[in-house]
């Protein structure tokens, strides 16, 4: 269940989602539905990556997590893509820079939640990513204590931008990033898979 490249204009803010969506779950829905109302964005793509390079064990076949996204995530301006696999990235630093290139014009956000901000440090080129993007940052259950005191947030801290401004991020110059505490589904796909209710 491939997809065409995803369409975004030169002047839109397009927020990215990037996981391995394994499998998507309602808490990936509304990270991505507060993200296009607090941020302003004008589209949001979520990237199904073909695999998480942190991770030992990869994940289910991308056909079958591309079909369970697109049947989660149901919104006009959301796109679900399998465009790292097509571009032939694996890197978050890498994907930035490719889609900036294909895609001249276009504002990029990097999303993600504060789960993601504590171990940010980990990422390859994650300094890179910094200062190449604005960051959005969605709270999720458990995350925000570690997330605030991560390498990255102490790193970046000066250039942290107060929630209440949030639909101004996606047209700040990088480094540039906001913290928003939002009120999310307490799910997470390793509990899902640890259930039973998704089988690899």
């Amino acid at each position: 269940m491939r997809c065409e490249l995803p369409v975004a204009a030169a002047g839109q803010t397009v927020g990215l989602l990037g996981g391995s969506f394994d499998p998507p779950h309602e808490g990936h829905v509304r990270i991505t539905r507060e993200a296009l109302r607090r941020f302003g964005l004008d589209r949001i793509w979520w990237l199904v990556s073909p695999g998480n390079p942190l991770k030992s064990q990869g994940p289910a076949p991308m056909d079958r997590r591309m079909g369970a996204a697109q049947e989660m995530m149901r919104h006009p301006r959301v796109t679900v893509t399998d465009i790292e696999a097509r571009i032939g990235t694996r890197y978050t630093a890498q994907t930035i820079a490719k889609l900036q290139h294909l895609y001249p014009g276009v504002r990029f956000v990097w999303l993600m939640g504060a789960d993601n901000l504590a171990t940010f440090h980990h990422w390859d080129r994650w300094q890179e990513i910094f200062e190449t993007v604005p960051i959005g940052v969605l709270a999720r259950p458990g995350g925000h204590v570690s997330a605030r005191c991560s390498v990255a947030a102490e790193r970046y801290g000066k250039f942290l931008l107060r929630g209440r401004k949030g639909r101004l991020l996606p047209r700040k110059k990088a480094p540039c990033w906001c913290f928003l505490n939002v009120p999310m589904v307490n799910l997470s796909s390793t509990e899902i898979r640890a259930r039973g209710d998704w089988v690899r």
